[in-house]
């Protein structure tokens, strides 16, 4: 699920600020702690072969993020594809792996432990 700042609907708009706020945008239950992350993709940095071996050979963690930016893809179990650009909002459930289109910054929030475990597992492959 993505969004774009134009779309999410403005609940307060005065002189010197408006809040935007997207209900629904996601599920915690379930979860402990969360883990505020940053990364930074090269542009056609895809992380697919990187996930293998995990469950579904995807990234089971869900996350909710922004693309500060850049262009990234989700792709989804099922075949289908999700693109994010700069400025959008992006809640990426579990079973995704990701592609940059283009040098792109994300900053993302997800449960500690089971990002944490999806971390290991790609700095696992890399060190092989």
């Amino acid at each position: 699920m993505r969004i774009a700042k134009e779309d999410i609907p403005v609940q307060i708009d005065v002189p010197g600020a408006i809040a935007r706020q997207q209900s629904d945008f996601g599920d915690v239950t379930g979860y402990g702690r969360m883990g505020a992350e940053y990364f930074t993709f090269g542009a056609g940095t895809d992380i697919t072969q990187l996930l293998h071996g995990l469950e579904d050979d995807r990234c089971q963690s869900p996350h909710w993020g922004y693309v500060v930016t850049g262009i990234i893809t989700a792709l989804y179990t099922d075949g289908s594809e999700e693109t994010s650009r700069a400025g959008d909002l992006f809640y990426w459930p579990p079973g995704h792996s990701v592609r940059a289109e283009e040098d792109t910054d994300i900053v993302m929030f997800s449960p500690q432990q089971e990002h944490g475990a999806v971390i290991d597992h790609i700095r696992d492959k890399i060190n092989r």
